[in-house]
Parts: C-alpha cells; structure tokens; sequence
C-alpha cells in the first residue's frame, strides 16, 4: 500500500509555533488548575469537619485516599478537554477535516486496515517499551501515577477512570501532538525532524508522571514515533487515536486483573 502524500497544502496554512506550544500549555496548566482547586476544596471541607487539622495536613489526609486521587485525575482530564477540543476546533476549523499536514486528519483513514494496525501497535508499544525501558533502568522500577491511582481505587471508580485514560486522553493529545504540533513542525521542518521533535515534547510533557525516569523516555519517544507514524500513513488522526488507546488500557488492564475491595 503507497504511503499517502506527507507534503503540506499550501492554501491551508499551518497552526504557528506559538499557538501550538499555547494551546498544549493551557491543557495541561487546566488540568493542574482544576487539581488544585478540587485538592483545596476538599481540603476545606475536610478541615471543617475536623478541628485538629489545618487546611494543608487537611489536603494531604484527603488527597490519601486513593478514592479522592482517582477523583483529581477524572475531573482534571474531564474538564479540560471540551474546551481544548473547542479551541482548537474554533482556531484552525479549515484544518479540522483535512487529511494531511496541515490539516488534524479528522477523516476516515485511507485503508480500514489501518484500524488493524492501529490496535497490534497500541498492543505491541507497551511490550516493546517495557523490555526497553527495563534494559535501560537494570532493574529499577519504573511507577506511574496513574497505574498507583488506578490500582488502589475502588472498583466503581476504576471504570469511569479508565474511560478517562482510554478514550478522553488519546483523543486530545492527538489532537495536540500529532494534530497540532506536527502540522506546525512540518511547515518549517522536514517530515523526519518534525515527528522528532513532536515526539520528543510528548515524552518529555509525560515525564512528571514517571517521576522524571529518565529512562521511561524512550518508551514514550518510540510510543509518540509510532503514533506519527499511523497519522501520517493512513492520512486520519482515528488510527493513532485507537492506538493510543489500546497502548493505556494495556497499561491500566491490571487493575481489574487484581481488585483490591474497599476499605
């Protein structure tokens, strides 16, 4: 099957540096955002209802549980998401449906094969990533925040925020990064250099969630490679979207695997 064509329209132009690094910085400063304010929230309420405790050791006893941590990540991604997609819908809506760079590949893929190869890549990457990640790290271990939230959370909160990970997740930052971002990249750069680079700041913005392992990079390096890789060939977002998925839920499937009842 011929690749599809990877030079940009002219007559569509690309989203600038500055708005693509913008509209990724909001997102992910919305969702730190929207984590504080639920974190003092509770904490409030929490310092209320016991006089022994200041607002800050009220926060820190709240935030504890895993119930409340599972909380944070659902309503941090949940709600920054609608009105990131609207942006960037309302910024570039020329770009919306258009196939290749510069457009965000919101079309039906050139092949429904491409669906296929979506799901065996989102299977492969996180095997493929471990064994790379544990060669580099010579056996240390590598936590994510969301594996530790996931596998403490109660069982009915698990399935919401794995809908979260699995669907809400992919969604945006595909949109962002192999969406916005490489279309950017690629108006000043060579392909190869601009799925680098957008690659590159999709590891290195993943980072503070593997407490900054250095050695967790080239796992997400080749996961963001592979990812390009679908959005470019198949000429639609859909199959790095499907990808993307199936690699996190992969990684959060052990959390049903072993249940750990509440309480």
């Amino acid at each position: 099957m011929p690749p599809a064509p990877l030079l940009p329209q002219a007559d569509r132009p690309a989203p600038g540096l500055r708005a693509s690094a913008g509209i990724i910085a909001a997102y992910f400063v919305l969702q730190f955002a929207v984590g504080i304010a639920f974190a003092l929230a509770v904490g409030v309420m929490e310092s209320f209802s016991r006089a022994d405790l200041g607002l800050d050791a009220a926060i820190r006893t709240a935030l504890a549980q895993p119930s409340m941590q599972a909380l944070v990540a659902i309503l941090s991604l949940g709600v920054a998401a609608p009105p990131t997609l609207w942006l960037a819908r309302r910024t570039w809506p020329q770009l919306w449906s258009l196939a290749q760079p510069p457009g965000f590949g919101f079309t039906p893929p050139r092949h429904l094969l491409f669906f296929a190869l979506a799901v065996a890549t989102g299977l492969a990457a996180p095997v493929l990533g471990s064994l790379l990640t544990q060669w580099l790290a010579h056996g240390h271990a590598v936590p994510q925040d969301i594996q530790q939230i996931g596998g403490n959370t109660p069982l009915g909160l698990r399935i919401p925020l794995v809908l979260v990970v699995v669907c809400v997740g992919p969604l945006v930052e595909e949109l962002l990064f192999r969406g916005v971002l490489l279309s950017a990249l690629m108006k000043r750069w060579h392909v190869g250099w601009a799925v680098a680079g957008s690659s590159l700041l999709f590891a290195l913005v993943h980072l503070p969630g593997l407490q900054y392992q250095w050695y967790a990079l080239p796992n997400l390096i080749l996961l963001a490679l592979l990812l390009a890789g679908l959005r470019l060939r198949s000429g639609s977002i859909w199959p790095a979207v499907l990808a993307h998925g199936a690699n996190n839920l992969l990684a959060v499937a052990v959390w049903f695997v072993t249940v750990n009842p509440p309480g």
